[in-house]
């Protein structure tokens, strides 16, 4: 049996809310994220939020060109063209993180009790939970 990875993704407090409430169905990123439908997915709300504040399911991952991605899934994004173009320039390709089973936490789990719990460091994009991450992040995926 093979262990499936935990996605650790670090948002703007405003894109995780957008994420939250189903208005923002899409995450944009500049590299490659190497995770397959199905894939769990922990939201990470940044400064000055600074807590886990939701679960979600990677749908798809869409890889294209910023500019037919624009085109073809512009509606959610939750954001305007201009920022799109400026978090992707120079970039070849926009990696769109399709979100779907999107779970609010009752509760947000701040940073400073996650690094009670152990030492933690939140990615400045993404990466995956790792085994010596702190309990509270893996017990939001158990099954």
């Amino acid at each position: 049996m093979t262990h499936q990875r935990t996605l650790l993704l670090s948002l703007r407090p405003r894109f995780a809310a957008a994420i939250l409430a189903g208005t923002k169905t899409i995450e944009i990123r500049r590299r490659p994220v190497n995770a397959v439908p199905g894939t769990p997915i922990i939201l990470y709300a940044s400064s000055p939020q600074m807590a886990v504040v939701g679960t979600a399911r990677l749908g798809e991952v869409t890889v294209c060109p910023p500019d037919d991605g624009w085109r073809r899934f512009h509606d959610e994004f939750g954001i305007n063209r201009e920022e799109y173009d400026a978090y992707l320039d120079g970039a070849a390709n926009a990696h769109l993180l399709h979100v779907k089973a999107v779970n609010r936490l009752n509760e947000p789990l701040p940073l400073r009790h996650l690094r009670e719990q152990a030492p933690f460091q939140p990615p400045q994009s993404f990466r995956y939970v790792a085994a010596g991450d702190p309990a509270g992040l893996h017990d939001l995926v158990k099954a």
